[in-house]
């Protein structure tokens, strides 16, 4: 698997953290040293607070870097309609790799369907579990942009809606045209569309990490990058 990439604004919390614990803790060790310092503990040292890639540090008060510091946040709506598209969007992965189990021309073209099977199988497990787990953290009226109630029968294989609008996806006529297919034929449409709903797959992970205030959805859409930025190398390899 490729390195994870990492938005780059996600350092920052972690490193404030640090240096605001250095301060207090230097603080606090001076201000018990002995009685002259006393006066001295009514000012805490600032706390240089390093900018985002290619932004100038910042020097805030402790009290103004202990603001800042990451706590437990609730899921955004962004988090809720990327996990509940994802459902959806990996359900139809899974159809069109049972398709290449029953109709592929190539042995290459099968291990491949068994590959994605075997990684986004779990990962729909995954999301489903989270979508319960937070299912009282929102009302979908109030603006969770996505999810529903309805989210846990998404992804199943017999799922054939037209859902086209979602990047990557394939079309009802196009999912008709892969299962007519067969051997050589078959394997080419397979890889053209599994390469592209890669792509989709890839393009939503990147665009919730730019809005996640989950961490369980900012590791998986990373995974997703990862797992299937290498799975359209694959493809384009056996293309």
């Amino acid at each position: 698997m490729t390195d994870r990439p990492r938005p780059g604004s996600r350092s920052f919390p972690v490193v404030l953290v640090t240096l605001v614990a250095g301060a207090l803790a230097t603080f606090g060790l001076s201000g018990c040293s002995d009685g002259s310092s006393a006066s001295a503990a009514d000012e805490p040292p600032p706390v240089v607070a390093p900018g985002a890639p290619g932004e100038p540090a910042e020097t805030l008060s402790a009290e103004e870097a202990a603001e800042r510091a990451p706590g437990e946040r609730p899921p955004g709506p962004a988090d809720f309609a990327y996990m509940d598209a994802m459902v959806t969007h990996h359900g139809q992965a899974l159809l069109m790799t049972e398709l290449a189990l029953e109709h592929a021309g190539s042995e290459e073209i099968r291990r491949l369907a068994e590959r994605i099977d075997a990684a986004q199988t779990p990962e729909i497990e995954v999301m489903r579990a989270w979508l319960e787990r937070h299912a009282d953290a929102t009302d979908p009226a109030d603006g969770a942009d996505g999810a529903d109630d309805g989210h846990g029968d998404h992804g199943e294989h017999g799922d054939h809606g037209d859902h086209s609008g979602m990047a990557g996806m394939a079309s009802e006529e196009e999912l008709a045209r892969l299962a007519d297919a067969r051997g050589e034929d078959f394997d080419q449409l397979f890889l053209t569309l599994m390469t592209r709903h890669h792509e989709g797959a890839v393009t939503m992970a990147a665009e919730v990490l730019g809005h996640t205030t989950d961490t369980d959805v900012e590791q998986l859409a990373t995974e997703v990058i990862a797992s299937q930025t290498a799975e359209i190398a694959r493809m384009d390899a056996l293309g």
